[in-house]
This record gives C-alpha cells, sequence and structure tokens, in this order.
C-alpha cells in the first residue's frame, strides 16, 4: 500500500505564509511527476502546482509568483511553500504523484488533505 500523508496546514492572515509537506510511504521503487491539488467548498479539486523528476515546474496563473513547489527525491516528499496568501487561496490541499509501486506505473490515490484557511 502506497500513502501520501499532507501536513503543514492551518489558518492564518491574509498575506502570511504556510509552508504544505507531504510525504509517501510504502514499497516504492520510483516517482516520476508530482503535484499539488485544492478543493474548496462547492468547487472542483483543481491543479495547483506540478514538479517533474528532473524539477521542472508549472503552477495555475492564480498561484504564480506567490506558491513555489519542490521535493527531494530521496525522500519522496514534495512541499509547497505559499506567501502572500489570498482569501481565495482557502481550501483543502492535496498531493498527489505519478509511481511506480509493485511492479506497476500508476496515479497515487488521494489523501486525507490538509485544510488551509485565509482569514482576518
Amino acid at each position: 500500500q502506497v500513502r501520501l500523508v499532507e501536513s503543514g496546514g492551518g489558518l492564518v492572515q491574509p498575506g502570511g505564509s504556510l509552508r504544505l509537506s507531504c510525504a509517501a510511504s510504502g514499497r516504492i521503487f520510483s516517482i516520476n511527476d508530482m503535484g499539488w491539488y485544492r478543493q474548496a467548498p462547492g468547487k472542483q479539486r483543481e491543479l495547483v502546482a506540478t514538479i517533474t523528476n528532473g524539477g521542472t515546474t508549472n503552477y495555475a496563473d492564480s498561484v504564480k509568483g506567490r506558491f513555489t513547489i519542490s521535493r527531494d527525491n530521496t525522500k519522496n516528499t514534495v512541499w509547497l511553500q505559499m506567501n502572500s496568501l489570498k482569501p481565495e487561496d482557502t481550501a483543502v490541499y492535496y498531493c498527489n504523484a505519478d509511481l511506480i509501486a509493485d511492479g506497476r506505473y500508476r496515479r497515487s490515490d488521494w489523501g486525507q488533505g490538509t485544510q488551509v484557511t485565509v482569514s482576518s
């Protein structure tokens, strides 16, 4: 079984910062792309940022210049540094990965997510 556990969310005022962490555990052979997603109440889950195994990053227009995604391939961990947070960033944040586990290439299951609330 492969599990991705998100952490680091919380309540922060507008303009503040948070750093989210996602750690993958289990019998993982390798990880290709990793990404962060978010889902606000009543809305579909949306892609926030992705990073390839080579370090190439992509961001949603709404977070460019404010969020930074990074990874440590030796620890199967991906982070999301969030600066200049806005109320519109309020959502449950999830990570996901394309990986090889148990001899099969697949997309990871969704974890529990971590709640980010931006409010004064």
